[in-house]
């Protein structure tokens, strides 16, 4: 009997044990695995992400135009001297070889007159050398004269013709001067400046003096329009593109031109490309040297796509993005192309399958794991939070 109620009270003690344990430690055991779930949870970062966008296949690019003169060239004066006259003004139309101004200088005057006379003097020189010559020639037959005579007689005649030559030389030197003070038009133009007036010392110019432009001349019918395309366009833009151009000077109207030239050579200070759009202008109504606005339609490289401009990181070694591999972060250092505000163009770096995430945290690092969160509208850019989101209960 005794046995039994040992027995009995060692089963009571065993399930009064086993109950406390069921009922004190097994709810603390769950209660710890929710906290190492919950903790899990909450340090897993949640970030909303977007596919880059494909570019259409042909882009219109809006670029700004440098407005010239098809022919512009400053007049300089190629004799110094004081400005007698001034024929033209600006908004003049000239005519090739037209009078622009006079100058005057006396003593280039002066030096081609002593010039002259010099020749005027080596001339009767050489008759009298060449008289001489023939004189000792004919003696020489008779033997009158030694040979040694007739060699100075021949070798005077030819230092004489010499001197003549010379002289003539710097007779035409100076004529030619003195014709340039007469300042004529190169071409058919117009005057677009004077920066002249009566009585103004005129420098043709040296190594220590440097020499100013009388006038400006330029040939306004047709017009150049220089522009710089950016490298991804470069290969589309080939000579006979049509191109729109949008002037200041004529708002509400749009003019045609056509791609004449192109560059073929990035320039390495912006890594774009050079071209040059021909435009007629007949009436004069567009002017060199203003502002254009010009549009280009170009076939769009293969690889250019847009994302969001809240998917950019800033860093000192130039743009970056960060997406998601495998629910870990990959950043990738991209090649920005235009700028359209809430949109950018990504020239490298980027494919269509990418995820990238939007508005990634300043401190997101290479490999960190991350979750997608579950996108608002599917197949849309919908606007993500201000920064990564991070579960909570």
């Amino acid at each position: 009997m005794r046995r039994r109620r040992r027995f009995v009270l060692i089963l009571v003690g065993i399930a009064v044990v086993v109950g406390a344990y069921l009922v004190g430690v097994v709810p603390r055991m769950r209660q710890r695995d929710r906290v190492r779930t919950d903790t899990a949870e909450l340090s897993t970062i949640y970030v909303s992400v977007v596919r880059p966008q494909r570019t259409a296949p042909v882009q219109e690019l809006v670029l700004p135009g440098d407005v010239q003169a098809y022919s512009s060239t400053p007049i300089f004066a190629r004799s110094s001297g004081y400005l007698q006259k001034w024929y033209v003004d600006i908004g003049a139309t000239v005519k090739r070889g037209q009078i622009l101004a006079v100058i005057e200088a006396p003593e280039l005057e002066a030096q081609l007159e002593q010039a002259r006379e010099v020749l005027s003097q080596a001339q009767a020189n050489l008759k009298l050398a060449e008289v001489t010559a023939k004189r000792f020639l004919a003696s020489w037959k008779t033997k009158s004269v030694s040979q040694q005579e007739v060699d100075t007689a021949v070798s005077s005649l030819k230092a004489n013709q010499a001197t003549v030559a010379a002289d003539r030389a710097s007779v035409r030197q100076l004529e030619q001067l003195t014709s340039y003070l007469t300042v004529r038009a190169p071409f058919d133009g117009l005057i677009s400046e004077r920066n002249v007036d009566i009585g103004d010392l005129i420098n043709a110019g040296s190594s220590t003096v440097p020499n100013t432009a009388l006038f400006q001349i330029v040939q306004p019918n047709r017009l150049r329009i220089y522009v710089s395309v950016p490298e991804a366009y470069a290969s589309s833009a080939k000579p006979g593109v049509p191109a729109e151009l949008i002037f200041a000077s004529s708002p509400g109207q749009t003019f045609t031109g056509k791609l004449a030239r192109v560059a073929s050579a990035i320039t390495p200070q912006t890594r774009t490309l050079q071209i040059e759009i021909r435009l007629d202008n007949p009436t004069g109504l567009l002017f060199a040297g203003a502002y254009a606005q010009v549009r280009l339609k170009l076939q769009t490289p293969g690889d250019v796509h847009l994302i969001p401009t809240e998917t950019l990181i800033f860093r000192k070694e130039g743009l970056h993005v960060a997406t998601v591999v495998n629910g870990k972060v990959k950043i990738i250092r991209i090649e920005p192309g235009r700028d359209f505000g809430d949109k950018i163009e990504v020239l490298r770096g980027l494919s269509g399958n990418d995820q990238v995430i939007l508005n990634p945290a300043d401190s997101i690092t290479e490999g960190e794991d991350v979750r997608i969160a579950p996108a608002k509208k599917p197949g849309t850019l919908a606007r993500p939070p201000a920064a990564p989101v991070r579960k909570s209960h």
